[in-house]
């Protein structure tokens, strides 16, 4: 039986256009930062309190641009897919990796697409999407 999870997950970029990519402790698949919501929380609230529990970062509502919802397979999950409500920032610091996150990655999001490592909403969504805005 197929499984479905809601997560929350945001699109950092920084200064030079770099996506970044961050890697859960036990996983193979690089994917955005973000999470499953708590009790009650909702989908911006979700994804304010995973920033700041995985990288240490403190957004306000404001910081974060909605850019929809995607339905697919889940990464690391088999038989499982998500529902993921995607969000966009702009940030340009130095970041470790905290909580569960083992690897941090900032890259084009070209290079990301030649890599065999990515999550289904990376892959799928997220980076076509990015390339076509910067080409356009």
């Amino acid at each position: 039986m197929k499984k479905n999870l809601t997560i929350s997950a945001v699109c950092l970029i920084n200064n030079q256009g770099q996506i970044l990519l961050v890697r859960k402790r036990g996983t193979s698949k690089f994917m955005q930062p973000g999470g499953k919501p708590e009790f009650g929380e909702s989908p911006l609230q979700t994804v304010i309190r995973e920033i700041h529990e995985e990288l240490g970062i403190q957004f306000a509502a404001e910081d974060l641009d909605f850019n929809g919802v995607w339905v697919g397979p889940a990464a690391n999950e088999d038989q499982t897919s998500i529902h993921a409500s995607l969000f966009t920032a702009h940030y340009d610091g130095t970041l470790s990796p905290l909580a569960e996150l083992e690897e941090l990655l900032w890259i084009m999001p070209e290079d990301a697409m030649k890599r065999d490592d990515l999550a289904p909403l990376l892959r799928e969504h997220v980076l076509p999407q990015l390339i076509k805005r910067a080409s356009s």
